[in-house]
């Protein structure tokens, strides 16, 4: 602790015997790598706490109220006078002993700091900023100071204890506290002055002396604070040091290992003084950074620059292009309408559109975080291909179609079941433990009213009441997505969604007709179906939803496949029973071909989630030849069977579809790569709805139409949200390319220099301890490690040391839409600190610390600064801008983009390598 400035006549006398001096106390404070050497901090820490207790000592009385017995003994009032790091450690102590306390600081910033430790924030009735170079206070002019002098007074009266911190290195401490303010303090009143040898804040303070002054206050001016917790401000002191050392190296080369004062070592070069005896105090100012040379840009980048502005000063290229799509669909309408065979297509192609539409805008009002719920729900309404099987089953002449029936509904209701409870799993851990009761089973009553009035009415003759009960869950099942535009109605959204699915298997049910036999083999299924759909989604966990949703898009699949080629069976079987006109042998190709696709598709992805097969992109020669070829088979095939030239030719048609689609569905899927499984999933999601809703045009059944139009929308929708988040194109990454809107030029920006610099847990923590804001990102590898529960922990100690955090999560971050969100709400993180991409990217330059935890493309700047990258212009978190970044990862390896990140060689970067879980329990 050499305080050049102050003690010259040290720092002459070390250069006469050629010293190599370093000044502990130097350091340059705002440098984030600093702070694990910062003994003026770590020092101040000890010296707060340690006057709280000598205050303690000499007042006599408690510091938290008592009631008693014996009388009432109110808390004691103590007032804090600097928020520095003396004056924070003070005011919690003070604070967790019981006392009220009030704080007080020149700088605005810090009441923010005061009131997060309970503590009441004194402000003076006169405008000026307080902030000074370095973090530290500035001295206030005269006018100030008069100001504040008069709260003071009034404060002095009513305080017990009054613990005054303010100091500016080098300079007279100010007298904050003067006689006449400690005159009108109350007997047995204590003051501890911790700037007792720089003069003093408090009049009466006496250097290393305890003095009672005539009124009966007791002034503690202990010049050795430190010393009196001996062993701890050693052994701080102590790590200060070594941490320094171990870090004092070549910092331009990066050789570990190595002692060596390096110039160039902004830590080093602050608090050096002197170097063999030459003077090196005060370090030079480091020169400006050099202004950023603009790269020429591409002609394609700058012609589209320029369309923009030009169109931006005429918006009539805009109008012009949507009249042109709204005329090219009105087109389509009207040539639609124009081969409509019959009313009832005409009716279900209403009912098509509307549901549609709605879908579009309901969707959109779903919150970010509740992705995850989203397709877990719509998934589980899905399952209502188990209408289609009972059907089937209901009017199939033949044995074939009743077991493809049969097997349809028994998958179908899997879906149902298994997808309901995932979706309340997931919602239930959103729950906080101070929100009020729900009472969601009263719902039962208006259900059960509505199921058994249709079972009665349908038995009194009431021929057309199915179909007030099918629209009916219709309704249901639209406000079952639209529930989880909110975390307060996304319980009650999945509520509604099992009602609608309820009513319309109990409006399927009531319309068929049983004997004995069926009604037990139907019971049969359906129960089989659920408890297995129970049992699978018991055993689901966070960590394990992507997989899941995966694999329950398969069975959606599976179900129209079987349900579309058994009604073709039926129609064989017995031709006058069913009318096979073009819309529904267009429906049962259709059913059969995107079925397909999803069902191989869906088993793949669920393959490349779960591990079991590589994630990394199938590329074979002539893939995209390949494609095209299945492609135009599967169109061929389709236009044979709508046909039907001959039952043998349809059928063989019809199967040749089913597997070239399902061929299509399997190779496109494993020629995407790992990084793009998010889109996928949404992209199937999508497709099952397509699939149920040409199930519903073959079996001409509305309610099926609306729901699948529904689900087939909402997938569409977060497609396209999981698109714009990535920077892809849907096109190129359904047909297995990273579809990358780069418009980069031919320079290669993709390989950085630079050496990474990494640190260890302890220094990890004294970051996090000394941050005043932390934000913590999130990635997949949280979800791996399952390691959420150990951060849980590790912001519930942050917040309670006063610090601000909160989460940055991507759209895209984990392997499904949401899937973080879910994960921090199972750990009991409150919602309202987990923050969305643009609701979190403008305060990073605001943030003292970032933790990066197991995210990597997502937090990846090449995404803006190399138009090269295949991830170029993807929208990132842009942790970067932060005073200090620590990535937390298992390795130096690139994410599951395969791109290097430039993020992990910047000045302001530390890598903090190892298991997620196990780092997260250590920190």
């Amino acid at each position: 602790m050499i305080q050049p400035a102050q003690n010259t006549e040290l720092v002459e006398q070390l250069a006469k015997q050629k010293a190599t001096v370093f000044a502990m106390d130097c350091i340059p404070r705002t440098l984030s790598r600093g702070q694990a050497f910062d003994v003026l901090s770590s020092q101040a820490n000890i010296a707060g706490y340690r006057a709280v207790i000598e205050a303690a000592n000499e007042f006599g009385r408690f510091f938290s109220g008592q009631m008693t017995a014996a009388g009432k003994v109110p808390p004691a009032k103590v007032l804090v006078l600097g928020g520095g790091v003396a004056g924070l450690a003070a005011i919690q102590t003070a604070k967790n002993m019981g006392a009220v306390v009030r704080g007080f600081d020149v700088r605005a910033a810090v009441k923010e700091q005061v009131e997060s430790m309970g503590g009441q924030f004194l402000e003076v009735d006169f405008e000026e900023a307080g902030e000074g170079a370095g973090g530290y206070a500035k001295e206030m002019s005269k006018e100030w100071f008069d100001a504040a002098a008069v709260m003071l007074k009034k404060q002095c009266e009513e305080v017990d204890i009054i613990v005054a911190t303010a100091q500016i290195p080098g300079r007279k401490a100010p007298v904050l506290i003067t006689q006449d303010m400690v005159d009108v303090m109350k007997a047995g009143s204590v003051t501890v002055d911790l700037a007792a040898e720089s003069g003093g804040n408090i009049a009466s303070t006496v250097a290393d002396k305890l003095i009672t002054t005539p009124n009966g206050v007791k002034c503690v001016g202990y010049t050795d604070i430190n010393s009196r917790l001996a062993s701890t401000s050693s052994s701080l002191f102590g790590n200060n040091q070594q941490k320094f050392i171990m870090s004092a190296g070549p910092q331009t080369t990066g050789t570990k290992g190595e002692f060596l004062i390096d110039h160039e070592d902004e830590a080093v070069r602050g608090m050096l003084v002197l170097e063999n005896g030459e003077m090196r105090w005060p370090a030079p100012v480091p020169p400006p950074p050099p202004p950023k040379v603009e790269k020429p840009k591409d002609p394609a980048v700058l012609l589209a620059e320029l369309q923009a502005e030009v169109e931006a000063r005429d918006p009539r290229p805009v109008y012009m292009r949507s009249a042109m799509w709204a005329t090219g669909g009105s087109s389509a309408l009207l040539a639609l309408g124009a081969v409509t065979p019959n009313v009832e297509f005409g009716s279900m192609l209403s009912v098509f559109s509307l549901a549609g539409v709605c879908g579009y805008y309901t969707v959109w009002g779903v919150a970010h975080a509740l992705h995850s719920p989203l397709m877990a729900v719509t998934n589980a309404i899905s399952g209502m291909t188990a209408v289609g099987g009972l059907v089937l089953m209901n009017h199939a002449p033949n044995a074939g179609a009743h077991i493809l029936g049969a097997g349809a509904t028994l998958i179908s209701t899997i879906n149902i079941s298994g997808g309901f409870l995932v979706t309340k799993k997931m919602l239930d851990m959103f729950k906080r433990p101070d929100d009020p009761p729900e009472y969601y089973e009263f719902y039962a009553v208006p259900a059960g009213v509505l199921g058994a009035g249709f079972l009665v009415g349908q038995s009194m003759g009431y021929e057309h009441i199915g179909s007030v009960l099918g629209v009916t869950s219709g309704i249901c099942c639209v406000g079952g997505i639209a529930g989880l535009s909110s975390q307060e109605t996304a319980r009650m959204g999945n509520t509604l969604g099992m009602t609608g699915v309820g009513l319309g298997m109990t409006a399927t049910l009531g319309s068929m007709h049983f004997t004995p036999g069926f009604a037990l083999e139907t019971a049969a299924l359906l129960g089989t179906g659920s408890a297995l759909g129970y049992g699978i989604a018991s055993r689901v966990g966070p960590t394990s939803l992507p997989q899941t949703v995966a694999a329950f898009h398969s069975l959606v699949g599976l179900a129209a496949v079987g349900t579309a080629i058994g009604d073709w069976s039926a129609y064989c079987a017995d031709p006058n029973d069913l009318n096979m006109d073009g819309v529904r042998s267009m429906g049962i190709v259709l059913a059969t071909g995107i079925g397909s696709v999803t069902a191989t598709g869906s088993l793949v992805a669920y393959g490349k989630l779960d591990g079991s097969l590589d994630s990394s992109p199938m590329n074979i020669s002539g893939r995209d030849q390949i494609n095209m070829a299945m492609g135009a088979g599967t169109l061929a095939t389709g236009a044979v069977f709508v046909s039907q030239p001959s039952e043998g030719l349809a059928t063989a048609a019809l199967m040749t579809n089913a597997g070239l689609t399902g061929a299509l569905g399997y190779h496109m899927t494993s020629s995407i790569g790992g990084a793009d499984m998010p889109v996928v999933i949404t992209v199937l999601n999508s497709y099952s709805g397509w699939a149920l809703c040409a199930e519903g045009f073959m079996l001409d059944n509305p309610l099926l139409t609306v729901v699948g139009a529904l689900i087939g929308s909402s997938g569409a929708i977060l497609t396209h949200i999981m698109c714009e988040a990535m920077n892809r194109d849907i096109s190129s990454v359904i047909l297995g390319g990273m579809g990358t809107k780069s418009t980069g030029g031919e320079t290669d920006m993709s390989i950085y220099e630079g050496v990474h610099t990494e640190i260890n847990v302890d220094q990890c923590v004294d970051a996090l301890t000394e941050a005043e804001s932390v934000i913590i990102v999130p990635g997949y590898g949280v979800a791996v490690a399952k390691a959420q529960y150990a951060i849980a922990d590790i912001v519930a100690k942050l917040t309670k040391r006063g610090a601000k955090v909160r989460f940055g999560i991507h759209p895209v971050a984990g392997r499904m839409p949401g899937q973080l969100n879910v994960l921090l709400a199972e750990a009991g993180v409150p919602y309202d600190v987990v923050e969305e991409m643009e609701e979190i990217n403008d305060d990073f330059t605001e943030t003292d610390v970032v933790l990066v935890i197991g995210a990597n493309d997502t937090i990846n700047s090449a995404a803006i600064d190399d138009p090269n990258s295949i991830i170029a212009g993807m929208p990132v978190l842009e942790v970067w801008n932060a005073k200090n970044v620590i990535i937390m990862k298992r390795s130096m390896a690139q994410g599951y983009a395969g791109v290097e990140n430039p993020v992990f060689f910047k000045e302001n970067t530390d890598m903090l390598l190892g298991d997620a879980k196990q780092t997260c329990d250590a920190l």
